[in-house]
């Protein structure tokens, strides 16, 4: 039995499998990895999150890079990635998905909110700092472009950024405890297009190892936990996912 019909045994099985996704598995949507090879991050200084609260030039180059990264996350559409995720946990009726990713794509893919954990928050919409108001990212886009001021709330003049962690942002403590909670139910984890390099988020699938699920990797390069991977595949995430199309 080669990898990948060991990885569909795997989930036709499983009673609970838990998802991991990272940007690997929106690559195909046609939004960038950030920290891939080639990766935003690998060539432009990270905004570190209480620079972003304290000074208002890196408020605006903030939103200079919002503006050029993430206003047509709106037109990107799931893949057969998130879609195939989407209907292996409706027809299980039970399982997770744990995501570091903003692009709100397994939502938009069929899963409800509370079938994701969104563990670095969401790019798709902002939010006030202090209020915690939402707003349409298209229209602070667009007053950021007229004025080129940092927006703020029109109801407590707080500073409004996209509902995503930043670095040196703390992690959303109840995000981080449900994840928890989920990787704890999971008899299978699969890790899909993470390079786990990101942490507290990548400790989830040693966890899940560690309390007796079994542990798939699926990811394009090699990430530092191969080894502790029960089943490990370096293929394209849609390509490998499409393999599962026989469960349903």
């Amino acid at each position: 039995m080669n990898l990948e019909e060991q990885f569909i045994e795997s989930i036709l099985h499983s009673n609970y499998p838990v998802f991991f996704t990272g940007a690997g598995i929106s690559t195909n949507s046609g939004i960038p990895d950030f920290r891939g090879p080639k990766g935003f991050w690998k060539t432009n200084k990270p905004i570190m999150f209480q620079d972003f609260v304290n000074q208002e030039s890196q408020r605006l180059k903030y939103w200079t890079q919002s503006v050029e990264f993430k206003s047509n996350f709106q037109e990107k559409k799931p893949n057969e990635g998130h879609i195939i995720i989407t209907d292996i946990i409706n027809e299980k009726e039970s399982g997770h998905c744990i995501t570091q990713n903003v692009d709100n794509l397994h939502q938009r893919s069929g899963l409800k909110e509370d079938q994701v954990t969104e563990l670095h928050g969401n790019a798709t919409y902002a939010v006030c700092l202090n209020c915690q108001k939402k707003f349409e990212l298209v229209k602070i886009h667009q007053q950021f472009q007229e004025v080129r001021q940092s927006p703020s709330c029109d109801e407590c003049d707080g500073w409004i950024k996209t509902a995503t962690i930043s670095f040196g942002q703390p992690m959303p403590e109840g995000k981080m405890i449900i994840a928890q909670a989920e990787t704890l139910k999971a008899d299978v984890f699969i890790v899909a297009g993470s390079s786990l390099s990101v942490f507290p988020a990548a400790n989830f699938p040693l966890i899940a190892k560690e309390n007796g699920a079994k542990l798939i990797i699926i990811n394009n390069e090699e990430t530092q936990f191969d080894h502790f991977a029960d089943i490990l595949i370096h293929d394209d995430i849609s390509k490998t996912f499409s393999n599962l199309k026989i469960i349903h």
